[in-house]
C-alpha cells in the first residue's frame, strides 16, 4: 500500500504572460487555474489540491511578491476541500506560501487545516540562506517549500505508505535516490492526520531506491548499530525486518547508504520515534518566514511609518534640544516644509510611475496597489517598497534638511561648515545623502531596465524625486540670510532662556 508521486510544480509568477508557459503543454490538467485532481488506488483515494494565487494580470516584478485569492476563488477552493474529505489524504500546492498569498476570511490557511501537507515554492530556499524552509501549521499540515529548478534543478518525490507521507528533496541527475518511508521523520508526522500507530506495529522498514544503474547494496543503521541490508521487494521498494518494540522510547535515528553498480553511493537519515508526546520543533526562521502573515505586517507597519512621519512634518515648534529647533525652523520655511510634506503625502497617494506593467499593457503603480489593464491588483509590495521609500528616503531627506538650516541659522554656509563644524560629522552626513541618492539613481536605472523608458520618465517617485532633492538641497544652502534672521534671533533666545 504505497503510493508515490513525483511532483514538478510550473506554476509561474504570472502564467498569463508567458507563452511559453509549460503547464498548459505537459501538465495533466493542462488548464488555468485551481483544480482538484483525484488519484484512484486500490486502497483509496489521494487527493491533490492546486492553489492559483497568481495576479491576473500579472505585473512584473517586484510587484508579483505576493499571490491573491479573491472571495469567488476561495469559494471554489472551499467546495474542493469539501470533496477531498472523502480521501485517504489531501495534499495541496501552488506557487506561493500561505504568509505570501492574501485571502479574505476565513483565510487560506483554514481552508487547507484538513490537508495532509501543502507544497509551494517562491521562496525556495531564499538564496541558500534557507536549504529547508519547512514548518508545520497548528492544525498539523506541513508547509513544505521547494528550492527553484530553473537554476538549482531541485524536485521533490512523495510517497504515502500505509498513509503516512514521507518526502525527499533532491538535486537533479544525482543518483541513487534514497527515501524511507517507514519509519518515517518524527519532525513531520502529524497524528492529526496519519495513522503513526502502524509504526510500532509494522514488520519491516521500507526504502525507496532509484538509479539509472542496477542497485547493488541498500545498508539501514539505527542509532549507529548496522542492522543489514535491505532487499529488493518490486521495483523501487526494499525492506528489512526489524523489531519496533526495540525503539519504543525515545528518540533514534535511522540511516541508509544505497550503492549502484556503477559505484555511486548516497545515504539519508531522519530521526524518528514511536511516543507521539515526545515533541521536535522546526527552525525558528523558517516557522516565522511561512507562517506569519506578511501582507498584515507590511501593511500595517506601513501605515505607522506613513503616520509618523506625517507627525513629524506637523509636530509644532519644540524648545529642548537642537532636533526641536532645526525642526521649528523647517516648519517655518515653507519652500522646503511644504515641499516634503508634499512628498509624504505623494508617497501615500499619488502613482507613483505610469509604464508597461505588462508587457503591452500600460499600468499605474501606488502606494496601495496597481492599475493595469482595467484591473486594480490590492497592494501588497507595493507597502514594502512604500516603507523603504519612507524609511531609507523621505525621512533621512527630512533631517538632512533640518541639519542644514540649522547650520543656516548658526551662520554657516555651505564651504564654511565644512571648515568650522566637526569636519568627520560633515563628511558623513554628506556622505550618507549620496548614498541614498545614488540608491535613488540606481532605482530609475531597475525601473527603465524592468518597466521600459516611458515608466523612466513618467515616475514622480523616482526620476523626478532626484531633481526635486537636488533643487531642495541647493535652495536650503542659498536661503538669503536675510531670510534666516528671524529665525537665528528666535533660536538665540531659546538657547538663552
Amino acid at each position: 500500500k504505497c503510493l508515490c508521486a513525483n511532483l514538478l510544480l510550473v506554476l509561474t509568477h504570472d502564467p498569463s504572460v508567458f507563452p511559453f508557459y509549460f503547464g498548459r503543454k505537459y501538465s495533466a490538467w493542462r488548464k488555468d487555474g485551481s483544480f482538484h485532481y483525484i488519484h484512484t488506488t486500490s486502497f483509496g483515494n489521494y487527493s491533490f489540491i492546486c492553489v492559483d494565487a497568481t495576479l491576473s494580470p500579472g505585473p512584473k516584478r517586484p510587484y508579483n511578491f505576493f499571490g491573491i485569492l479573491n472571495m469567488n476563488q476561495m469559494n471554489e477552493l472551499s467546495l474542493m476541500a469539501t470533496e477531498s474529505l472523502h480521501s485517504n489524504h489531501t495534499v495541496w500546492f501552488g506557487h506561493f506560501p500561505t504568509s505570501t498569498i492574501i485571502s479574505p476570511a476565513p483565510g487560506i490557511r483554514t481552508l487547507m487545516s484538513s490537508a495532509t501537507a501543502y507544497l509551494c515554492g517562491h521562496l525556495h530556499t531564499m538564496g541558500g540562506l534557507m536549504p529547508a524552509l519547512h514548518s508545520q501549521h497548528r492544525g498539523g499540515t506541513l508547509e513544505l517549500e521547494l528550492g527553484d529548478w530553473m537554476n538549482n534543478r531541485r524536485y521533490r518525490i512523495l510517497a504515502f505508505d500505509h498513509d503516512l507521507l514521507s518526502f525527499a528533496d533532491l538535486n537533479f541527475e544525482e543518483w541513487p535516490v534514497v527515501l524511507i518511508t517507514n519509519p518515517k521523520s518524527f519532525l513531520y508526522s502529524s497524528s492529526t492526520h496519519e495513522p503513526l500507530v502502524k509504526i510500532i506495529y509494522s514488520t519491516h522498514i521500507r526504502i525507496l531506491a532509484f538509479s539509472p544503474s542496477v542497485i547493488i547494496s541498500v545498508k539501514v543503521c539505527i542509532d549507529g548499530v548496522h542492522l543489514g541490508n535491505a532487499h529488493q521487494v518490486s521495483g523501487p521498494l526494499y525492506v528489512l525486518k526489524w523489531s519496533p518494540q526495540n525503539y519504543s522510547e525515545g528518540f533514534h535515528h535511522i540511516d541508509v547508504t544505497v550503492q549502484d553498480a556503477s559505484g555511486r553511493i548516497s545515504t539519508q537519515g531522519h530521526i524518528f520515534a514511536m511516543e507521539e508526546n515526545l515533541s521536535l520543533r522546526f527552525g525558528f526562521w523558517p516557522s516565522v518566514i511561512l507562517l506569519t502573515d506578511h501582507y498584515v505586517l507590511v501593511s500595517t507597519f506601513s501605515k505607522t511609518c506613513i503616520f509618523l512621519k506625517c507627525c513629524l512634518c506637523l509636530e509644532k515648534p519644540g524648545l529642548l534640544t537642537l532636533t526641536s529647533y532645526s525642526l521649528h525652523v523647517f516648519s517655518k520655511t515653507n519652500t522646503v516644509y511644504y515641499s516634503v510634506l508634499v512628498l509624504n503625502l505623494y508617497t501615500i497617494l499619488g502613482p507613483w510611475f505610469v509604464g508597461e506593467l505588462i508587457d503591452g499593457q500600460l499600468g499605474a503603480c501606488f502606494s496601495f496597489g496597481v492599475f493595469v489593464g482595467g484591473s486594480f491588483l490590492q497592494g501588497s509590495l507595493t507597502f514594502v517598497v512604500g516603507i523603504l521609500q519612507m524609511l531609507f528616503f523621505n525621512l533621512p531627506l527630512m533631517a538632512y534638511l533640518c541639519w542644514c538650516l540649522l547650520l543656516r541659522c548658526q551662520g554657516h554656509s555651505f564651504r564654511s561648515h565644512i571648515r568650522q563644524v566637526r569636519r568627520p560629522v560633515a563628511v558623513l552626513v554628506h556622505l550618507a545623502v549620496a548614498l541614498l541618492l545614488a540608491w535613488q539613481l540606481y532605482s530609475c536605472y531597475f525601473l527603465q531596465r524592468t518597466y521600459g523608458t516611458l515608466a523612466f520618465f513618467l515616475s514622480p517617485m523616482r526620476v523626478w524625486l532626484v531633481a526635486l532633492t537636488s533643487a531642495l538641497i541647493y535652495k536650503t544652502w542659498t536661503l538669503k540670510s536675510s531670510e534666516l534672521r528671524t529665525y537665528i534671533v528666535e533660536m538665540k533666545n531659546c538657547q538663552s532662556s
